[in-house]
């Protein structure tokens, strides 16, 4: 009786971390993917986003950057509900255009029917390979995602492609990385592969307890275009 109370123990203990704690990533994309979109309706309550403290900490911090510039186009990867999105578009300063995308269209359908601004366009697609032109954006983004997709290294240089030079980028790194063995990254490691992909000047700072949030600029900018500042 014993050993199958423990076993019980220990198959719970699997669902939990294969399924909720790292969202199905060892399981493959396809279970990821059927994951977000089974949770889709619920994420924004499990999640709580504080719309203040979205503007605050994300959608001033770029729009800051680029002032007092404010016509943007700004990519936001693995978009999810429109997180980013709703932040840009509720804040007096911005007036550009953004684009959200994601693999899961039930996140996607959540994320329209929320921001309903014309400034907004969401796209299906894989962050492996963008379906934009190189130096498409002045800013691109990806928050809490990069350790649930298949080839960090990749992704990034992918995000980094369509960026223009002298772009902003603002990713995030897990600090939090107890429960996911060979999906998480040292600070070094993960400058590391900035730099190998293009991104210099770059900025980690502390954000969430289970993230830092990182910003960098692409090499390569032109004097005719707006001037960055340096961090």
């Amino acid at each position: 009786m014993i050993w199958l109370i423990v076993g019980l123990v220990i198959i719970g203990f699997l669902i939990w971390w294969l399924i909720f704690e790292t969202e199905g990533v060892y399981l493959g994309r396809r279970v990821v993917i059927w994951l977000y979109d089974i949770y889709a309706q619920r994420y924004d309550r499990i999640k709580n986003f504080d719309p203040v403290y979205e503007r605050e900490l994300l959608a001033a911090p770029i729009l800051g950057y680029f002032a007092p510039f404010n016509t943007l186009n700004i990519l936001d990867v693995a978009t999810g509900t429109g997180r980013l999105p709703l932040a840009l578009v509720e804040h007096p300063a911005f007036n550009g255009k953004i684009i959200g995308l994601d693999l899961s269209r039930n996140m996607l359908a959540v994320a329209a029917n929320k921001v309903k601004d014309d400034r907004v366009a969401w796209v299906h697609s894989p962050a492996e390979t963008l379906p934009f032109k190189d130096d498409s954006f002045d800013a691109v983004t990806c928050l809490e995602a990069l350790e649930f997709m298949g080839d960090t290294q990749q992704v990034i240089c992918e995000l980094v492609r369509v960026l223009r030079p002298g772009g902003l980028l603002l990713v995030t790194l897990r600090i939090n990385t107890r429960w996911m063995p060979g999906k998480t990254h040292t600070q070094q490691a993960f400058v590391t592969m900035l730099e190998a992909c293009g991104i210099g000047h770059v900025t980690i700072e502390p954000w969430q307890v289970d993230y830092h949030r990182v910003w960098g600029m692409k090499e390569g900018g032109d004097s005719q275009e707006p001037p960055i500042p340096q961090f």
